[in-house]
């Protein structure tokens, strides 16, 4: 976990906002890269965890599909250690606070800072024309979801520090603009684990992704021990033994993931990992990766699939969540409004 910043000290609560969209089957880059890192974070912090449902809508979505992940997602994080009882879990359409400050954020960042982020670029192509306006704008939504609660701290992965910047941009000019000092905070990234980037089973130059078309390009938090192995088996490799130092990943993109994915799982760094299994034919590897990756996540899935056996009580939590996050926010925004110039009762 990175450091917080030695600047001047913030006046607001120490406080840890997250969120992770409901669009496919977790895979086990958002487990290690993201979620494993988030209750630990609950014996530090007042954790705020929410199920994006709203940021899923910048592209279609099914809408028994779109409720179904949501609730799957949930069931995830719970099963990952979210303490329910003690912080919050929610979805974010679950609290209207957050689409009226993504509203006054619009107002606030410029075109040139959206036409930056090259997350839209990637997922609008070449033909961003067609793309939703929504998909243009939503760092203004992420913005907003984690300033509606003034939280100081978000876990970032390396594909969301630009945007966590920009986040940090509006507060900013926000502050400044109104003549607010300290009105919102500057946001602090956390940057969590060995393995913040998992990439593909099948090419260790791309990320590994639930978007993918191979399902044998990841491995699901809902894979039994079967499938898992069967992925980890097929993964591509090279035709060298693994090397003993990490320089000799230069070149081997897929040694490096493998290698990157087992230290996590077994909770090592690399450097360790490779004195351990450093020299080993890929076939004697694959098979210790297998079994470390099914021993740590086959009691997940098992409590997953448990939950999930009582959707009405998954979304009990969330509501119950929805509310404790209004009691943060509005609060918030009505100092928001107060600050713009808007009448409010």
């Amino acid at each position: 976990m990175t450091a917080p910043s030695k600047t001047t000290p913030s006046p607001h609560k120490p406080r840890v906002f997250s969120g992770i969209q409901p669009t496919g089957n977790l895979t086990l880059g958002n487990y290690l890269g993201a979620i494993r890192n988030w209750a630990p974070l609950q014996k530090d912090y007042e954790c705020i965890y929410c199920v994006v449902d709203q940021h899923a809508l910048t592209v279609f979505q099914d809408p028994a599909g779109l409720r179904e992940a949501t609730r799957q997602v949930a069931a995830a994080l719970i099963a990952c250690g979210i303490d329910t009882d003690k912080h919050i879990l929610f979805n974010q359409s679950q609290n209207p606070d957050h689409a009226e400050l993504a509203w006054y954020f619009n107002c606030v960042a410029r075109m040139g800072w959206l036409n930056r982020m090259t997350q839209f670029k990637e997922k609008a192509g070449s033909n961003k024309e067609n793309a939703s306006t929504g998909l243009f704008v939503y760092p203004n939504l992420m913005a907003a979801d984690i300033l509606a609660y003034r939280a100081t701290h978000v876990p970032v992965g390396e594909d969301q520090k630009q945007h966590l910047e920009l986040a940090r941009d509006i507060a900013i000019k926000f502050n400044n603009d109104w003549s607010v000092a300290d009105f919102f905070p500057v946001i602090e990234p956390l940057i969590l684990g060995e393995a913040t980037r998992v990439m593909s089973l099948r090419d260790g130059t791309k990320k590994m992704s639930k978007s993918d078309p191979s399902d044998m390009s990841r491995i699901n938090l809902t894979d039994t021990a079967d499938e898992i192995a069967k992925k980890i088996k097929k993964a591509k490799t090279d035709p060298e033994n693994l090397p003993t130092d990490k320089k000799g990943f230069a070149g081997r993109p897929e040694a490096e993931n493998l290698v990157t994915i087992y230290a996590a799982l077994t909770h090592q760094t690399v450097e360790t990992a490779l004195s351990e299994i450093g020299g080993s034919q890929f076939g004697a590897f694959k098979q210790i990766l297998a079994d470390a990756a099914v021993a740590h996540l086959e009691p997940i899935t098992t409590e997953m699939n448990r939950l999930l056996e009582d959707r009405a009580e998954i979304d009990r939590i969330l509501a119950k969540g929805g509310e404790r996050a209004k009691a943060l926010s509005a609060p918030i925004l009505k100092e928001v409004r107060d600050t713009l110039g808007l009448v409010s009762a």
